[in-house]
């Protein structure tokens, strides 16, 4: 049987590698997703304050720190059962939708357009931000990096630090903004909403317009039939900050329907021996192996599980847009992963919709933030849809409040069981005996991860396998002296 190692995998944030085993005919026999890294979040923040936990918890990821902070701020809320105010509330969200803006704008532009702008079979060299900038001008990639300066100045200004925030407290937040501020963000949330227009009818353009792309993306290689999970609000429009969370099957009907603190009773997760990551699913359909189907418990929490386990959006410009996804692409639920990439800039139009109306709120520059804890902290769980999916924070203490037992399922764990079943297809799809395995090929079969915006460093807390490890001894004119190699082949 011959393997095929991609590897590392690219465009993503951590690492991981792609195994294909190929039968005697050249066809795909399996596929894996392998996660070589362990982190042990949870286990090393056991013993520690929980109030450390919002700027611990932040430094899993560089990319998305504000979801962890923000889903372990609001698990503190509920470990010391108190309710934050209005106007702290509001600040909260208006920074998350903020993130939310800079953070898929981030990933549509530097992480997955690529493989459309410069193409999937492009050289490799090209296939990048600056690829993207050549193809598309100097005047898109201002608009780009405009977009991610403002977002990174106003998360500075609002939590405190561009990366890793430290503003959220049990009860509220540690400052609010001034009228001067908010002027500032309402002015730069006007500029997010013109570029999220104009990121959707670029995509519009350059996916939708080419015949090919538009294949590529409703291709039985690119589409699996799984339930679909996100967090709506009290009209099931989609939330980022807060809500209950929705769970649709493949015919898109309600599963459930539960307050973040009910997880345990919905979701169950196991391990594998060859990834780090677990594979979480719903418990009450259990766990048929990687499958699809009404029959099989895996589920999608990604930005297109989230619209298609909504009803609408809750924003009249992304609304507009989250029908006519559904119009052309035959109705709801759409199960093409590579329409993540459409759901992401749907998305991205409602958090820039929703900024302006947060900022211009007459509680946004309240001057009570934060109401301080009186009672005894037992136990909380928080829970905030990360750009990647569902992270739900849980956390129980004892009576000083040092924590005793931590448990976290980020974004990318959730979808775990659903991007190895999506590598698997896209490579039996593309691969077929006596073909010639190009490299332009096998970035196709990235392809089927990167639509799910994975973030291994996230997303590794398990320890089912032994680490690999490889290590090269030198000496001072780069000789090699000594080579070690653990779990490697």
């Amino acid at each position: 049987m011959q393997r095929i190692s991609i590897d590392p995998i690219t465009r993503l944030e951590g690492h991981g590698k792609i195994d294909i085993f190929l039968d005697e005919q050249g066809n795909v026999a399996d596929a894996y997703l392998q996660i070589p890294e362990l982190r042990g979040f949870e286990r090393f923040c056991v013993g520690r304050p929980a109030e450390e936990m919002p700027n611990l918890t932040n430094r899993i990821c560089g990319v998305c720190p504000e979801a962890h902070h923000m889903a372990s701020t609001k698990a503190l809320d509920a470990l010391f059962h108190v309710d934050p105010p209005p106007t702290a509330k509001k600040l909260r969200e208006l920074f998350y939708s903020i993130f939310y803006a800079t953070d898929h704008t981030t990933h549509f532009y530097a992480l997955a357009g690529p493989d459309f702008v410069v193409g999937p079979n492009a050289p490799k060299a090209e296939r990048n931000i600056l690829g993207v900038i050549k193809k598309v001008g100097m005047d898109i990639a201002g608009k780009v990096l405009k977009m991610r300066h403002d977002g990174h100045h106003l998360i500075k200004m609002m939590g405190g630090r561009p990366v890793h925030p430290n503003w959220g407290l049990p009860g509220g937040v540690s400052r609010g903004i001034t009228e001067e501020q908010r002027e500032e963000i309402e002015r730069l949330g006007l500029d997010a909403v013109e570029f999220a227009k104009f990121s959707l009818q670029l995509f519009t353009d350059i996916v939708l317009g080419n015949p090919d792309y538009v294949a590529m993306v409703t291709s039985d290689a690119f589409t699996h039939n799984t339930y679909n999970m996100g967090t709506v609000d009290e009209n099931n429009c989609v939330n980022f900050y807060d809500g209950h969370i929705r769970v649709v099957g493949p015919d898109g009907k309600e599963h459930a329907r539960y307050h973040p603190r009910d997880y345990q009773q919905y979701i169950e997760e196991r391990v594998e021996p060859w990834t780090y990551l677990k594979f979480p699913y719903l418990k009450q359909v259990g766990w048929k192996g990687f499958t699809d189907g009404v029959e099989s418990g895996i589920y999608k929490a990604t930005p297109l599980a989230r619209l298609n386990a909504a009803d609408g959006m809750a924003t009249p410009l992304a609304q507009a847009e989250y029908e006519r996804m559904y119009d052309t692409l035959g109705g709801k639920p759409v199960q093409h992963t590579l329409a993540t990439h459409w759901a992401r800039l749907v998305e991205l139009l409602y958090a820039t919709e929703h900024w302006l109306e947060l900022v211009r709120d007459p509680d946004i520059t309240g001057d009570t933030f934060r109401v301080l804890p009186t009672e005894t902290p037992t136990e909380g769980v928080g829970c905030v849809e990360a750009p990647r999916g569902t992270l739900t924070h849980h956390y129980t203490t004892d009576e000083r409040g040092i924590l005793t037992k931590v448990n976290l399922i980020v974004g990318t764990t959730n979808n775990n069981a659903a991007i190895n079943m999506s590598v698997k297809k896209a490579a039996e799809g593309l691969i077929k005996g006596g073909k010639v395995i190009s490299e332009g090929l096998l970035n196709q079969v990235e392809m089927a991860f990167r639509a799910y915006d994975p973030c291994m460093a996230c997303a590794t807390h398990t320890l089912p396998g032994q680490l690999p490890m490889e290590v090269r001894l030198r000496d001072p004119e780069g000789e090699v002296l000594e080579h070690f190699k653990q779990n490697l082949p």
